[in-house]
């Protein structure tokens, strides 16, 4: 073990050491590695969690009052688009509707007698306008009790399923008064929170999807609907996006999904180097950039836009492609200093 100690010591001072051909000053640069600035040309990608959510559950009601007769579906039900769901006793509604249209009949024909009359020249303009007023008025009486008959008869106005029960059978209702809620089964709704970072760059948002948690790797579209406008407290904005039910998976409101947003940013500025190359100072990101004729180093600051697998990193910078940077002993480098580059390492000398 202290022969292992005493070698790399030596090694250490050997690669210190300054012999004839040396200079103190060179002795005393620091070694550091060095890596090529790589621009980028490909697309860019952000991944934000999210909810699954009904896209609206909505609240039924009657458009007349009266004893309900049934409420026919359960909770948790599925009913289809113009399904009857419940119903009031109709018996008033049809006998005002009954007595109604008796009259309409009789108004109807004596109407149309005194305007046939009218146009043969038989009777005054005066018992014309009655009659034509007489036909319109009972008409609309008619109509009126026609759909309040109708309306006593409740029908599913999307496919969807029974979310809440709010009345049974016989208990009584006024109008607008919720009996049931249903969730709109047409589609889904996912929501997402993004920072203002994002934000500013919403116009090159290019192409949506999401990734449920209970379907690993299977990519489903979404559609963009809105995005605030304004920060909520936590400076976030919030994003909606629509998602149309896939019959082949089984989703559901409450599930999570991972929702990745793609777009094409601009080339310019965007470029690829270590992650190592990286170091903080007050909050900024920096990167040393070398100088090939001074053998000096000097601060250059990067904006961190996307962290790749491999160990690269996307930056937002001025930095041109092909310029070196220190990629490995960042750390206790000063503005301007020189620095030595570590030579690479050989096939033939791994």
């Amino acid at each position: 073990m202290k022969g292992v100690v005493f070698s790399l010591l030596g090694l250490i001072l050997l690669m210190c050491a300054c012999g004839s051909s040396k200079t103190k000053q060179e002795c005393g640069k620091a070694t550091v590695q060095a890596d090529t600035v790589k621009s980028y040309q490909g697309e860019l990608s952000i991944i934000y969690p999210g909810k699954i959510k009904a896209a609206s559950e909505v609240k039924l009601s009657f458009r007349v009052a009266g004893p309900i007769r049934a409420v026919l579906p359960e909770v948790g039900a599925f009913v289809k688009k113009g399904e009857l769901i419940a119903e009031i006793d109709p018996r008033d509604y049809r006998l005002q509707y009954e007595a109604t249209k008796a009259e309409y009949t009789q108004v109807t024909e004596e109407s149309d007698r005194v305007i046939e009359l009218y146009h043969r020249k038989s009777v005054p303009v005066n018992d014309y306008d009655k009659a034509v007023a007489a036909k319109q008025r009972i008409a609309s009486l008619y109509h009126a009790n026609l759909n309040a008959l109708n309306d006593t008869k409740l029908k599913a106005p999307f496919d969807g399923y029974v979310q809440k029960k709010f009345f049974d059978a016989h208990e009584i209702v006024n109008i607008g008064t919720p009996v049931l809620s249903m969730i709109n089964n047409d589609y889904y709704e996912v929501n997402i929170d993004i920072p203002s970072s994002d934000f500013i760059r919403r116009e090159s948002f290019r192409e949506f999807y999401c990734e449920a948690d209970v379907f690993p790797g299977v990519k489903i579209p979404l559609e963009l609907l809105d995005i605030t406008q304004q920060a909520n407290y936590n400076q976030l904005f919030r994003v909606r996006f629509r998602m149309k039910p896939d019959e082949k998976l089984n989703l559901a409101a409450g599930m999570s999904v991972s929702v990745t947003i793609r777009f094409e940013p601009g080339q310019e500025g965007l470029s690829i180097i270590p992650i190592s190359s990286l170091f903080q100072k007050e909050d900024q990101s920096y990167v040393w950039v070398y100088d090939t004729t001074q053998t000096t180093v000097r601060m250059n600051p990067v904006k961190v836009v996307e962290l790749d697998k491999d160990g690269q990193v996307i930056v937002e910078s001025d930095l041109a492609s092909g310029t070196r940077i220190v990629s490995a002993g960042v750390n206790g480098l000063k503005e301007g200093q020189k620095v030595r580059l570590l030579p690479p390492v050989s096939s033939s000398n791994v």
